[in-house]
């Protein structure tokens, strides 16, 4: 895998803007539906054998300046999201947002300067 430059991995540095349209699980907490900032924490989770440390890396959802949930994304670079996207991907520095087969999880996806955040959230009960 490609080094990921410590601009993409920098605290605060927003990703976008991403609206929910039902209610999520982030972090075991709920999330409302409604608009978010997304923007990385500077914090990685713990690699699993094999994986890069910049593998994942955390996020924050915030609203009204205010942070309201913290959850784990997926790192892809650009030179790797064939390998692993069999599905339709962003346009370069956008988003999608989208409810996976069986409405059990919510797909916020972010593409960023040549990076792909993927977050996957359990829909909310």
């Amino acid at each position: 895998a490609l080094p990921i430059s410590s601009a993409q991995t920098a605290a605060n540095t927003a990703l976008g803007s991403v609206t929910l349209t039902k209610k999520v699980m982030a972090d075991g907490q709920p999330l409302a539906a409604g608009t978010y900032q997304v923007r990385l924490t500077g914090e990685h989770a713990k690699p699993a054998v094999g994986q890069s440390p910049e593998a994942e890396t955390y996020v924050e959802f915030v609203k009204g300046g205010k942070v309201v949930a913290k959850e784990v994304a997926t790192v892809v670079t650009s030179a790797d999201i064939a390998s692993v996207a069999k599905w339709r991907k962003p346009m370069t520095n956008g988003v999608r947002v989208e409810t996976l087969k069986g409405n059990d999880y919510v797909r916020v996806w972010i593409a960023k300067a040549g990076t792909h955040y993927i977050i996957n959230l359990p829909a909310g009960a």
